[in-house]
């Protein structure tokens, strides 16, 4: 059955995270099917949230609890894979931008070109010398080979990626790179006094301050999920950005503010957030922070006992470690398309064939969210901060490891009771949201605040 694809999946996982085996036996995995795939991917689903499930009960165990019991609905956290959102009387805006996709290039391969943010729409019409319609795209980018156009774009600091195989990766230098880093990179460092910290079982985050630098979309999973149980997430963003069809998915149970880190003014209101803060999640590209005047080093003495965590899209080692990259890109690059492709029913349609969802991006996050538990767990018993690090394309490399079992009959399609009679009053308009996917014992996943627009509240704890 899947669900022990689940348990061997949450093994491998905890043991990446550095869990105690005898840990594993508390968690539970409910429901049978599938979301379509030749990966595992609603197992990785199960498993990435049973994860951060785990190492949530181990913290309330490490402060002296009894340690809850975990179970996670497959089912359900496959589709909060996707989205938890429903709105009620208005509808979220498009998730891709209109030129956004997969197009054929004239050495009968395929690129994919990522156009959602308007400096990367900007440098891909910039290279193809066309206006922004679709048909004129496709007819530019079958005049380049794949390869050329990626380093085109990606040069005129766009975001593209071409479609590899997964033996084409693997030879790669950063698939070679990326095949050699931890699943999960955690270091102790900067130890401090255990800082005051009084339990609560049913909100065992509640206290935490959690300052969210991250955009779309990993690193803002994590954050909702560590809201879910109690902790205080603020949100920082620059003025004017905006992610219309992801913000009411990932900004529940946040404070959203912005700030010109650019200014002395918002430089020291990071600062000061900076020093009160017990994690900072940022997915900055390498160098970005430092250069904002806020280098590891600056942030370790604002803070000491800081556990700052942090992701991004290729690995943190290699040739492509600064790259720009986002969850369908890293399909691409990696094999992940080509070997949905080369699997599907249809032997006469050649093209790229992702994952049903971003899978990458989500279970991502929640590695990152089980780490930061793990750390905090840490802290609170011996006072060490902790760096962390993880990235799309290991995580992608974990996948490729695990293809999904054919025989297993889809999910069943979503009915009303799979979503929450709770209304959140959105900034947006009223939303229910999916059952949560994950059940810990005496503590229920709830979040404090509905999701609300970026800049709707003070930059300040």
């Amino acid at each position: 059955m899947t669900a022990k694809t689940s348990e061997r999946l949450l093994n491998e996982i905890w043991s990446a995270l550095g869990g105690a085996p005898e840990w594993l036996p508390l968690a539970r995995f409910k429901t049978e099917g599938a979301s379509p795939s030749v990966f595992a991917v609603s197992d990785l689903a199960a498993s990435s949230i049973a994860a951060a499930g785990l190492a949530v009960s181990e913290l309330v165990s490490a402060r002296g609890g009894p340690m809850p019991s975990v179970a996670v609905d497959r089912r359900l956290a496959s589709f909060w894979f996707n989205h938890s959102i429903r709105p009620l009387g208005w509808k979220m805006p498009p998730v891709w931008d209109d030129i956004a996709g997969d197009y054929r290039t004239a050495d009968n391969s395929w690129i994919r070109i990522h156009t959602n943010r308007a400096h990367h729409r900007a440098a891909a019409l910039a290279v193809l010398k066309v206006e922004p319609l679709r048909e004129d795209v496709a007819r530019a980018v079958a005049t380049w080979n794949a390869a050329d156009l990626e380093g085109a774009i990606v040069n005129a600091n766009g975001a593209a990626a071409c479609l590899r195989s997964r033996g084409e990766w693997a030879m790669h230098q950063q698939g070679i790179a990326v095949a050699a880093e931890p699943l999960v990179h955690w270091a102790a460092v900067g130890a401090a006094p255990p800082p005051p910290w009084e339990l609560s079982r049913e909100r065992p985050l509640a206290g935490i301050r959690i300052l969210d630098l991250t955009r779309i979309l990993a690193g803002p999973v994590a954050t909702r999920f560590l809201a879910g149980y109690g902790a205080e997430v603020l949100r920082i963003d620059p003025p004017g950005w905006n992610e219309p069809a992801i913000v009411p998915e990932v900004t529940l149970g946040k404070r959203c503010a912005t700030l010109d880190l650019k200014t002395p003014t918002g430089h020291g209101a990071l600062k000061d957030l900076m020093a009160e803060a017990d994690v900072v999640v940022h997915g900055y590209r390498p160098g970005a922070l430092t250069g904002l005047g806020f280098a590891e080093t600056r942030r370790r003495a604002l803070k000491p006992a800081l556990i700052d965590a942090c992701l991004d899209a290729y690995g943190w080692t290699g040739p492509w470690r600064t790259r720009r990259g986002y969850d369908s890109l890293v399909q691409m690059s990696s094999g992940i398309a080509a070997e949905g492709m080369r699997a599907q029913a249809n032997p006469t349609s050649d093209a790229p064939v992702s994952l049903p969802f971003q899978a990458l991006d989500h279970a991502t996050g929640y590695l990152l969210a089980a780490a930061i538990v793990r750390a905090l767990t840490a802290r609170a018993t011996g006072g060490d901060g902790a760096t962390i690090r993880v990235s799309l394309a290991r995580t992608a490399s974990l996948l490729l490891q695990w293809r999904a079992d054919e025989n297993e009959p889809a999910f069943a399609t979503e009915t009303q009771d799979d979503i929450a009679s709770a209304v959140e009053n959105s900034s947006w308009g009223p939303v229910r949201r999916l059952c949560p996917p994950l059940t810990l014992e005496g503590a229920a996943m709830r979040w404090d605040h509905p999701a609300s627009a970026l800049g709707m509240h003070d930059a300040s704890w």
